[in-house]
C-alpha cells in the first residue's frame, strides 16, 4: 500500500458502501470528456515544476526504478536538459535535484513508462460535468523505439523535438478553433466502427481528424506553418487517438471520488508492480506483483525479453473501455493472439465484476448492451474474475516487442477492502 499526499481528510458521506457506490458509479457515467487545448506539462499540469519528471505508476523514490522506466526517466532528463549526459542525469536524481514524480498526482496520465517533461506538450481535457481536468502527453510516433518504451537516442529526441515544434502546435490550434471536441461521442462512435480505445485507435483517430479539418483548412488557407505535415502524420497513425482516450478517461474516473465506494478508479504498473486506487479511500495506491499475462509477439522476440517498465493506458478498462469493451474490436485478434471466441467470452466475463453498464458506451456484438463499467473490488474477491486489460509489451532491450492481455493481480484487491474496512467498518 502506497499513500500520496492526500487532497482532503475521508470521510464517511453515505450510510451505506451502496448508496457511495451508486454515487459515483453515477458521476463516472455523467462525465462530458471535451478535449479543449494542448499546451507544454509545466504551463496546465498543476503544480508543475521545471525540474520535474513524470513517469506512470504508484509513487516510488528514484532509487525504487530499474530497468527500461529508468533508463526512461534518464531519458526525460536528458531531453528536457536537466542534464549534459545520462550520468550527471543519475546524480541529480540521486541528489533530488531532477524530481521523479507519478502522473496521477498531476491529474495526468502516460502510456508506458509515461515520461513528461517541463516542455512536452499535453492534451488538455475538461469533464465539463463536473468540472475537473486530466491531461495526457503527446503520441511520439509507431516507431518501436520510443521514449516510453525506455528508449532515447537522438532519434527519439529529434522526433520529441518534431512533436514539440511541429505537430503539437498545429493540432493545439486546431482543437482552440473548433472551440473544443467532444470525446464521448466520439468514442461511442468509434467502438461501433471496430476500435475499443485502447489497443485499437484506427476508427476514433479518423473520426478525431474529420472534427479537426474544418480548422484545418482554415489553417491552411492561412498558410499556417506545419500543417500538411502534422495532417500527414495524423493520417498514418492509428494510435494517436490512444492519447485523448486516455486522458478523456482520467477526467471521468478523477470525478468518481466518493468516500466509502468500494469501485475502482485507476488502474495503473510500474517496473515494480501492479496497483489500483478506490474511489472511497482517496490518494492511497494498493499494490500487488506483476501483472499476469499472455499476448502475441513480434517476428524475432520471444517470451523471456518481456518486462514492466510502467503503464497508465488500463485508465480506459477502469471507465469501461479497452478490455472491457474488447468485443468491439475482434480484429485485435490478428495484432495480439487469441481468437474472436476468446475476445467475446473475456468481455462478456466482465460484466460479474462491474457495477453497471455504460449508458453511452454500447458493445453492437450484444445488442448494443453497455459496456461493463466501474470495477467493483467486492464482486472481484467475490467472483474470482480478475479485471483483463489490453496493452503493448515492452522487451528488456527498449522497443514494444509485441502486443496482449494482463489480468490484474488478486493482492490489490484484498488490500483495498482491508483498508476500506479498516476506515469505514464492514457494511
Amino acid at each position: 500500500m502506497v499513500t500520496t499526499a492526500p487532497t482532503g481528510a475521508v470521510t464517511p458521506a453515505f450510510t451505506s458502501v451502496a448508496e457511495a457506490n451508486a454515487e459515483s458509479f453515477a458521476r463516472l457515467d455523467d462525465a462530458d470528456p471535451w478535449v479543449v487545448d494542448v499546451q507544454p506539462a509545466r504551463e496546465v499540469l498543476p503544480g508543475y515544476r521545471d525540474n520535474l519528471v513524470l513517469t506512470s505508476g504508484a509513487p516510488m523514490s528514484w532509487h525504487d526504478y530499474t530497468g527500461g522506466q529508468r533508463e526512461a526517466l534518464i531519458g526525460g532528463a536528458l531531453f528536457e536538459g536537466l542534464a549534459d549526459n545520462r550520468e550527471e542525469a543519475i546524480a541529480r536524481f540521486a541528489t533530488g535535484e531532477i524530481e521523479v514524480g507519478a502522473c496521477h498526482d498531476y491529474s495526468a496520465v502516460g502510456s508506458l513508462a509515461g515520461i513528461y517533461t517541463a516542455s512536452m506538450p499535453v492534451f488538455v481535457v475538461e469533464n465539463r460535468t463536473h468540472g475537473n481536468r486530466g491531461f495526457c502527453n503527446f503520441y511520439e510516433g509507431k516507431e518501436p523505439r520510443r521514449l516510453n518504451y525506455g528508449c532515447y537516442d537522438e532519434g527519439v529526441r529529434d522526433r520529441l523535438l518534431h512533436v514539440n515544434r511541429v505537430l503539437a502546435p498545429v493540432v493545439g490550434e486546431a482543437i482552440r478553433r473548433r472551440g473544443g471536441i467532444a470525446l464521448k461521442p466520439l468514442i461511442a462512435r468509434a467502438l461501433r466502427m471496430g476500435d475499443e480505445v485502447h489497443s485499437r485507435n484506427a476508427a476514433a483517430s479518423i473520426l478525431f481528424n474529420r472534427e479537426i479539418l474544418p480548422a484545418v483548412l482554415d489553417m491552411v488557407d492561412e498558410r499556417v506553418d506545419g500543417v500538411r505535415e502534422t495532417m500527414l502524420h495524423l493520417a498514418e497513425n492509428d494510435y494517436f487517438f490512444l492519447r485523448l482516450s486516455m486522458a478523456a478517461a482520467k477526467a471521468s474516473a478523477d470525478a468518481m471520488v466518493v468516500p466509502g465506494s468500494t469501485l475502482v478508479s485507476a488502474m495503473a504498473f510500474s517496473c515494480r508492480g501492479f496497483a489500483i486506487k478506490l474511489a472511497g479511500t482517496g490518494d492511497t495506491w494498493f499494490e500487488g506483483p506483476p501483472p499476469i499475462h499472455e499476448g502475441k509477439l513480434f517476428a524475432g522476440h520471444t517470451e523471456n525479453e518481456i518486462t514492466w517498465m510502467g503503464g497508465e493506458s488500463p485508465i480506459t478498462e477502469t471507465i469501461g473501455l479497452g478490455g472491457f469493451a474488447q468485443a468491439c474490436a475482434l480484429s485485435l485478434q490478428e495484432y495480439q493472439g487469441g481468437s474472436p471466441e476468446v475476445m467475446i467470452e473475456r468481455n462478456r466475463e466482465m460484466y460479474a465484476i462491474t457495477y453497471g453498464e455504460s449508458t453511452t458506451y454500447r458493445i453492437p456484438l450484444f445488442g448494443f448492451r453497455g459496456t461493463p463499467t466501474a470495477i467493483d473490488a467486492r464482486k472481484v474477491l467475490e467472483t474470482g474474475v480478475l479485471p483483463v486489460m489490453d496493452v503493448g509489451l515492452a522487451g528488456r532491450d527498449g522497443g514494444q516487442i509485441g502486443a496482449g492481455v494482463i489480468r490484474a493481480p488478486r493482492e490489490c484487491f484484498l488490500d483495498a477492502l482491508a483498508e476500506h474496512a479498516r476506515i469505514f467498518g464492514r457494511r
